[in-house]
């Protein structure tokens, strides 16, 4: 998977409502529902109970976190 690809379909998606699934140490695993919020060069961030919480892209890319669209 391309990184430029990724970043074209987060862009897209800006201010839809997004489940990020991050796959931790220990198979923890952590949910955050929020907003997609902001892009940069090497993250994004969503709007997470009025906190911004960032994901790298590489980290989607490698299947450290799954997103889910919701609206």
């Amino acid at each position: 998977m391309n990184i430029d690809i990724v970043k074209n379909k987060i862009e897209s998606n800006l201010n839809r409502k997004v489940v990020v699934t991050v796959y931790g140490l220990r198979n923890k695993i952590s949910k955050y529902e929020g907003i997609l919020y902001k892009t940069y060069p090497n993250i994004f961030t969503i709007l997470y109970e009025g906190n911004e919480k960032s994901f790298t892209y590489n980290e989607y890319i490698t299947g450290d976190i799954k997103i889910k669209f919701l609206s």
